[in-house]
């Protein structure tokens, strides 16, 4: 399923966004420093695949190449229409029936919405962490239907507020939108405390878990959701251009319908999507059973990263909330995003850029047009957030050095000598217009 893309994590000329995406059969190219390691904190933009996912998608491209995407099929039909199916059932706690294998979370929300038909003046709820996309979704609905888009308000620290929702709540509101965690900052929306509040109504819950399935536990069975959508290539670190889906069954041929008119991800995608989510279970259980089920951002990690940031000069958190993800936003408040990203990513630190068309709605309202996302994922290490702070500085330091080192003075070429243009000519007076001697013809002559 081929849309707009959720977020926008791949390369992107109109957000300038600048890194570099390669095919699901290959990796990115990542700078290093001269410890030799880079450190990955864009988990949230593209997790770096396991290697044996990595080598799965691989072999999987390889043989598709040699005998042909209907070999390749045949080969891959128990993991195609079972085994996915049955993972992606236990990640979301659904039946396996109920999930559905896409190219990217924003596409298959542009889907179902495009099949819903609200009545002129009734309501669909977002917020103002939606994505660009998913915003581009509702808003063609509204003008399709004369629907009508509301935003739910925020409380003063952030969080949406509840209480308006459960004061507002109706049976006009035929649609709910929720992202569980956004892209331009690390706040956790309370979905499962949402589902409570619209349950006895007749809305269509639709939560977008594209940023949190895979560092937070998402269940669309204590959400109460009839729609969750989510990519497979951030936290889950399976491949580029496969996402899921679940559905509630009363959405489902609506649903199947809009789906067939577009595109599905590759089978070497799906293969390797399944690949990731055996991997994320094997390493989630031992994880738990080690420490307990935190998820990323409890395994202390988060405040180191919140410390390395704040002990830098001159950088703003953007964390609006009281929960946090393994997602963190930041900007300096006098070197741009663009150039931070940059000088990091030539010392071995990769961040994600993020602009404020990405969350309209948000970042714009912060104050923020550009600004720096750092995400946590499972292989990151306490040194990691140690040499991320020591680069952050350093660039600070220099770039904010240079600014403030005094320019030369400028020499200016000597003006020229002014030149006084002769005097004009005197202009006869006018008198009557001569008549030509003779009358002028256009001759015409053949061509030989």
């Amino acid at each position: 399923m081929n849309a707009t893309p959720s977020s926008t994590d791949h390369r992107d000329h109109t957000h300038g966004t600048d890194h570099a995406y390669g095919t699901y059969g290959t990796d990115r190219t990542e700078p290093a420093d001269r410890e030799g390691r880079t450190v990955h904190l864009d988990t949230a933009g593209w997790g770096t695949m396991p290697a044996a996912v990595r080598a799965l998608v691989a072999d999987c491209a390889s043989r598709e190449d040699r005998y042909g995407p209907h070999e390749l099929e045949e080969d891959l039909e128990d993991v195609l229409r079972t085994e996915v199916h049955e993972r992606l059932g236990a990640l979301l706690g659904v039946p396996a029936a109920d999930t559905a294998v896409v190219t990217d979370a924003a596409g298959a929300f542009d889907a179902l919405v495009s099949r819903l038909a609200p009545g002129r003046g009734e309501r669909v709820w977002t917020t103002p962490y939606e994505s660009a996309a998913r915003l581009t979704a509702l808003y063609a609905l509204r003008d399709r239907t004369r629907c009508t888009v509301e935003v739910v308000p925020l409380r003063e620290d952030g969080d949406l507020d509840l209480e308006w929702m459960a004061r507002h709540i109706d049976d006009d509101v035929a649609l709910v939108s929720v992202v569980h965690v956004p892209s331009g900052c690390g706040i956790v929306n309370p979905v499962e405390e949402i589902g409570q509040i619209l349950a006895p109504y007749r809305c269509v819950y639709a939560v977008d878990a594209s940023y949190s399935a895979g560092q937070l536990p998402v269940d669309a069975g204590r959400i109460g959701c009839q729609l969750l959508t989510g990519d497979g290539w951030r936290f889950l670190r399976g491949p580029y251009a496969v996402g899921f889906a679940f559905l509630a069954p009363r959405l489902r041929a609506a649903f199947e319908d809009a789906a067939a008119h577009r595109p599905l991800p590759p089978n070497a995608a799906v293969a390797g999507l399944n690949a990731a989510l055996a991997h994320h279970t094997a390493t989630t259980t031992a994880t738990a059973a080690a420490d307990g089920p935190a998820g990323l951002a409890g395994q202390g990690l988060l405040p180191a990263l919140r410390a390395a940031v704040e002990e830098c000069p001159g950088t703003e958190l953007i964390a609006p909330g009281r929960v946090q993800s393994a997602i963190l936003a930041f900007r300096h408040r006098d070197l741009p995003a663009p150039l931070v990203r940059r000088r990091l990513a030539a010392r071995g630190v990769v961040l994600w850029k993020t602009v404020a068309q990405e969350t309209p709605l948000h970042l714009p309202r912060s104050g923020a047009t550009t600004a720096l996302r750092a995400s946590l994922g499972p292989d990151t290490t306490p040194q990691d957030i140690a040499r991320f702070g020591r680069a952050l500085r350093e660039v600070v330091h220099e770039e904010t050095a240079g600014a403030q080192r005094p320019r030369p003075a400028r020499t200016l070429p000597p003006a020229p000598t002014p030149v006084l243009a002769p005097a004009p000519a005197p202009i006869p007076p006018a008198g009557p217009r001569p008549r030509p001697s003779a009358r002028r013809h256009l001759t015409l002559c053949p061509t030989p």
